[in-house]
């Protein structure tokens, strides 16, 4: 498996990984893995097993036999900032999981799921299983540096915390989901402190990773740039 190419996106809440990834693996017709994704699966469906934040052991196992599948669905585009590119499905347990994925409950108990080691471990094996034929844009925070450090091309996109929190409230809004702009960017930033600061797999760029600033960029410039990348790499 180890010659099979993989392209890791790291970064913060709100650097706009997930939307890049999708247009990078669509264009290159690769496999995906949303590993943020990962962890508010396990933290959903604890929640939704009443399995206590305080039991790690029972929250690893739940992790170690996740269920899940991502699937890009819907029509071709030809330019990565169109309306009919596909979109990722997440099906967990069979079940298409939708925008209670996205809420910040879920996500803010996902950060805590993700700092505790047991789960870590008991996802590491889970994520790399992901590394299939013709190739693999992994998105996450430390893909990188801890699940595949032999990635031939590794991204680090970051973002202002006031321009990340901008994104989730438009985000949130669009989704018909109520937000608060000054609680999302206390969000982020105690997220941001909380991911950087853990002992197990810290936020923070591979040393070889290519850091990529998106405040000011759209994402058709990402998605141009991060091709670049891969065409120098692959």
């Amino acid at each position: 498996m180890q010659d099979i190419p993989v392209l890791t996106v790291d970064g913060p809440s709100g650097s706009g990984k997930g939307t890049i990834v999708q247009h990078v693996a669509q264009k290159l017709g690769w496999h995906l893995l949303d590993s943020g994704a990962l962890y508010r699966l396990v933290a959903f469906g604890s929640q939704n097993n009443h399995l206590s934040f305080d039991d790690e052991a029972s929250i690893a196992d739940y992790a170690a036999n996740l269920d899940v599948e991502f699937k890009l669905v819907g029509s071709d585009s030809a330019q990565p900032g169109m309306a009919d590119a596909k979109e990722l499905q997440i099906i967990l347990e069979g079940q298409v999981v939708g925008p209670e994925l996205r809420t910040e409950t879920t996500g803010n108990a996902a950060s805590i799921v993700a700092a505790m080691p047991a789960v870590r471990e008991a996802l590491l094996q889970r994520q790399r299983d992901f590394r299939q034929a013709p190739g693999l844009v992994a998105d996450g925070r430390d893909m990188g540096t801890t699940i595949f450090p032999d990635a031939g091309a590794k991204i680090y996109l970051t973002a202002s915390a006031e321009e990340r929190a901008q994104r989730r409230y438009k985000q949130l809004k669009d989704k018909g989901i109520s937000g608060n702009l000054a609680a999302l960017l206390k969000d982020i930033n105690e997220r941001d402190e909380r991911d950087s600061q853990r002992t197990a797999s810290p936020l923070k760029p591979a040393e070889d990773a290519v850091i990529i600033d998106t405040s000011n960029l759209s994402i058709e410039q990402v998605v141009e740039q991060v091709l670049a990348i891969c065409e120098q790499k692959f």
